[in-house]
């Protein structure tokens, strides 16, 4: 394994432990109950009490934490006899002696708080409709920010050019929530007998059937802002490519003009936008915890922020812990395609000399 990879792994590594030291010691040191949430205001202490000690918040908290590294690890020593085996669902290696044994596992994030189901099956379900989400809104703004910049880069001084770049300044400056607003207002609201949107909605209904027509108002409010990025960072990237001495040459062999800017200049401009949409779709996922309450569009966000409202700490610490496991994936992917992207980078991280 090359030293370039290594280190990658090993910032990836170090950032998803400083996430979970960080979330779970920031709950602690806010010492908030989330018994209040689950409990009305007709409970006593008693009960009180069994919540407590059924989630484990009677403990101390070196004890807590102890529990939720093993809760997280993949390989963890548990007591074979327990009453909890079915829960955490673990495979047992071998045995280390008194009912003990050396067990794997997927990671095991608990029971919501609020309905008593299983956490990772809240956040898978929700991660799932997220990235697709995500992903739509990206595609979108990829397509049409490449396209919009490759044209006015090509066109420069002309009036194409200068109503990009002002389209552009003005997206640049729309948040994400305000533009789910407009959208689920115009185009759910008042033109709804036109377009059949509708203003809130998620992925499935009621009934599990899948409703693609709701994830097409929230990838827009989602997608506009990057569009405008990507179109001023793939104009200014274009711009000195187009000036570069392989350009020429290509034009000199007589290649056509569309075949010089597809294969040559477009390709060799891709660097920064990279950079752009690893950035911006760590952004996406961020800025959809917003759209996603806008649209009733029950993703990572919806159960996020829903979890906070009424402190169901399982969940909150595993959504946490979810989105900065798909950011470092995401930066570890972006860096490697690098190499592909541009033959001048290898493997190395050093440029060719």
């Amino acid at each position: 394994m090359s030293k370039y990879i290594r280190n990658k792994l090993f910032y990836a590594f170090s950032i998803l432990i400083g996430v979970i030291l960080l979330v779970f010691f920031l709950f602690y040191a806010l010492k908030i109950d989330p018994t209040k949430a689950s409990l009305d205001q007709r409970s006593d202490a008693k009960t009180r009490k069994a919540i407590m000690e059924k989630y484990g918040l009677d403990k101390a908290w070196y004890q807590r934490f102890y529990a939720y590294i093993g809760d997280l690890s993949p390989l963890w020593v548990y007591d074979n006899n327990a009453s909890n085996k079915a829960e955490y669902r673990y495979r047992a290696i071998f045995g280390l002696g008194h009912h003990k044994v050396l067990a794997v596992k997927a990671p095991y994030f608990g029971r919501s708080m609020q309905s008593g189901r299983r956490v990772s099956e809240m956040i898978g379900k929700g991660l799932k409709n997220s990235a697709i989400l995500a992903i739509t809104a990206m595609i979108f703004a990829l397509f049409w920010g490449l396209c919009f910049g490759a044209l006015a880069a090509v066109y420069k001084d002309s009036l194409l050019d200068r109503i990009v770049i002002a389209l552009s300044a003005i997206g640049v400056s729309i948040p994400s929530y305000f533009s789910a607003i407009l959208l689920s207002i115009i185009f759910g609201y008042m033109l709804k007998s036109f377009t059949g949107l509708n203003m809130i909605g998620s992925l499935y209904d009621l009934e599990g059937h899948l409703t693609l027509k709701n994830l097409i108002l929230p990838a827009l409010a989602l997608g506009i802002r990057p569009i405008a990025i990507i179109t001023q960072l793939s104009r200014n990237a274009m711009l000195e490519v187009l000036y570069e001495d392989y350009i020429r040459t290509a034009y000199a062999k007589g290649l056509s003009k569309l075949r010089v800017i597809y294969h040559h200049a477009l390709r060799n401009a891709l660097n920064p936008v990279v950079t752009s949409v690893s950035g911006w779709f760590a952004s996406l996922l961020a800025g959809a915890y917003f759209v996603e309450i806008i649209f009733n569009f029950k993703g990572l966000g919806y159960e996020t922020v829903k979890a906070i409202e009424s402190n169901d700490f399982p969940v909150i610490l595993a959504s946490v812990l979810a989105a900065a496991l798909i950011f470092v994936l995401i930066n570890f992917a972006v860096d490697l395609s690098y190499v592909w992207i541009d033959p001048r980078v290898k493997i190395t991280g050093k440029a060719k000399q």
